[in-house]
């Protein structure tokens, strides 16, 4: 049945995957538009290539005059592809996502793996909580908190004595910067005055 896609065999399995993709595309492109051509190096399709066309027409047409030919002294064995081309799919449209398998059964190896850190397999509580029980709050408090500080009240909780200091710090910091810029344009303007003196000369 005719088809955009056109699967190439018997093609040098010793050319570079580039130069393989290049050869075809300049060959393929006198007969219609090349949307795409897919040549992996893997060992199972290693000598083949799948060329996508714009239109069926195109693809008949390169079809019949390019089969059996000599092919960087290989005669080349030319098929319509058996599915729609991703790409074609694509560009009308039609693309479904492959979906994932659900029914691949994980190992024992899997799941000691991907369980997490030994001992945390057997903790009581919500994931994540590492057996740590809070007072119904929702989490438990986060590494150098104690409990007592958790459990404090939400005023003085909230209240921020570290940022206070380091706000201060950031203040007399810019204070000194703006009395060095301070002392910066004096500078300036007495060499300002003492080359308009120059200049009067």
């Amino acid at each position: 049945m005719p088809n955009n896609t056109l699967y190439c065999s018997n093609l040098p399995d010793k050319l570079p995957k580039g130069d393989l993709k290049r050869a075809l595309y300049m060959l393929f492109t006198t007969y219609g538009p090349v949307l795409d051509i897919v040549a992996l190096k893997t060992p199972k399709m290693r000598g083949q290539a799948h060329v996508l066309f714009r239109d069926r027409e195109a693809s008949a047409q390169a079809m019949r005059a390019l089969q059996d030919y000599d092919f960087f002294g290989k005669p080349m064995k030319i098929k319509y592809a058996l599915t729609k081309s991703d790409t074609l799919a694509k560009l009308d449209g039609t693309y479904k996502q492959p979906q994932p398998r659900t029914d691949v059964p994980t190992t024992a190896l899997q799941q000691s793996v991907f369980a997490g850190p030994p001992g945390t397999s057997g903790s009581s509580g919500p994931p994540g909580t590492n057996g740590v029980t809070t007072n119904g709050v929702g989490s438990a408090p986060p590494p150098g908190l104690s409990s007592a500080q958790s459990a404090a009240s939400p005023a003085t909780a909230n209240t921020p004595v570290s940022q206070a200091t380091k706000r201060q710090r950031e203040e007399s910091v810019e204070a000194e910067e703006e009395e060095d810029e301070g002392d910066a344009p004096m500078d300036m303007e007495e060499d300002g005055a003492a080359m308009e003196m120059s200049d009067e000369d």
